[in-house]
């Protein structure tokens, strides 16, 4: 049986051979394993186990995690509101395991830290980059653009992708606005947000969302096909439209 598969993602090529998947490596790589063996230390399971660096230091090696990724944001595991909670108590969980993870002085991450840094965000707690088991989600994948910063960075992108917070014209996704703020007010309760972090997730949101649209933009700009397609393809529109919907309907409400 062949045990080489290419996995779906976003951005880069990624290999599964066996147990272990490869993935492209860069200069914050040997960061990211030394957080994963953290997390392990600390007794989170939610996230593959570091298997160093290949011989030629292009590429990274992880665990193979078994399950379903979410690549389908409209599928019922995904959108069920047990998933909505499981996925607020994993990434608490991710969030205070890695709250105790010895920062370096020579630590290089892919994203600029951003302060208060309370913890290690993932960067990219979305639907694509968990994985779900019995229908559920039970662990992240993916950090690459992990990088310290307040929790509420994290939770905010987790919360516009699990709600889902999709302004009306996204029709086949997008929820009438009591309900999105109930859903959200659901997900707020089972990651256990403080009451200051739960009235600015709504903001934070749709300032993730102009980051992540700045960060698309500069990475179009300089040539990278995945970053070029997704532009070209509207994304960043797509998340513009979100976030002044969301400053709209969700600031001061939750």
């Amino acid at each position: 049986m062949d045990e080489r598969e290419v996995l779906v993602g976003g951005v880069n090529e990624v290999v599964r051979e066996g147990g272990v998947v490869r993935r492209p490596a860069g200069a914050w790589s040997p960061t990211v394993q030394r957080l994963l063996a953290h997390l392990r230390d600390a007794g989170f399971t939610g996230a593959p186990r570091p298997h160093g660096l290949g011989d030629d230091g292009a590429t990274e090696l992880v665990e193979f995690l078994p399950g379903e990724v979410g690549h389908d944001f409209g599928a019922p595991q995904v959108r069920g509101e047990a998933s909505l909670v499981a996925m607020g108590r994993l990434l608490r969980a991710f969030h205070d395991a890695s709250a105790t993870f010895p920062r370096l002085p020579d630590d290089v991450w892919h994203l600029p830290p951003r302060e208060p840094a309370e913890v290690i965000c993932h960067g990219d707690a979305a639907t694509y980059n968990t994985v779900f088991a019995g229908g559920l989600p039970v662990a992240l994948i993916d950090f690459d653009t992990a990088h310290p910063a307040p929790r509420v960075w994290d939770a905010a992108y987790t919360a516009y992708r699990f709600v889902p917070l999709y302004a009306p014209d996204e029709a086949a996704l997008t929820l009438p606005v009591p309900e999105a703020l109930r859903r959200l007010g659901v997900f707020a309760d089972a990651y256990g947000l403080s009451e200051g972090d739960r009235a600015a997730l709504p903001a934070v949101a749709a300032e993730r969302l102009r980051a992540l649209v700045e960060y698309m933009r500069a990475h179009a700009a300089q040539g990278h096909p995945a970053f070029a397609r997704h532009v070209a393809e509207g994304h960043d529109r797509r998340y513009l439209t979100d976030a002044a919907w969301i400053e709209e309907h969700f600031r001061g409400r939750l």
